[in-house]
């Protein structure tokens, strides 16, 4: 498997955010789809530390982003889900980065399996995402 990488390449970083969601969050309508994709290149990406990992062709193929010991964004190409890269970059953010929270809209049940395999844990809930949708957001914290 490749190493993680910084990477700042918000227009390579931005297709695979938008493959995964495609694949990952049925719950999302197609202009919900298009809303957060004008926001991710120029609001959300700027404000995390940004890693990411190629596939063996050489392109991104996912991504974690950090802030203040929180995965602010964790995507993978659904090319490429199943391969671990997505663990590697999680266990990369606990290790290096002190990474404990995270949250996870509640109706992406892959993503929720994901993160209690993980060790993370539900601690809360909120009605509507910080954009103010109506898409309940559930918060993890680590489990020690």
């Amino acid at each position: 498997m490749k190493q993680i990488e910084r990477c700042i390449d918000y227009d390579a970083l931005t297709m695979v955010w938008l493959a995964s969601v495609r694949a990952t969050h049925f719950f999302l309508s197609d202009s919900d789809i298009d809303f957060y994709r004008q926001r991710i290149p120029c609001c959300y990406m700027p404000e995390v530390e940004l890693y990411a990992i190629r596939n063996g062709s050489g392109r991104w193929c996912a991504f974690i982003g950090l802030a203040n010991a929180r995965v602010e964004m964790l995507f993978v190409h659904p090319d490429e889900m199943g391969k671990g890269y997505g663990s590697k970059l999680l266990q990369f953010a606990i290790d290096n980065k002190g990474v404990t929270e995270v949250d996870v809209n509640e109706q992406n049940v892959q993503a929720l399996k994901f993160y209690f395999k993980h060790g993370f844990a539900i601690i809360g809930r909120d009605d509507a995402d910080s954009e103010g949708r109506p898409y309940p957001i559930l918060h993890l914290v680590k489990e020690l």
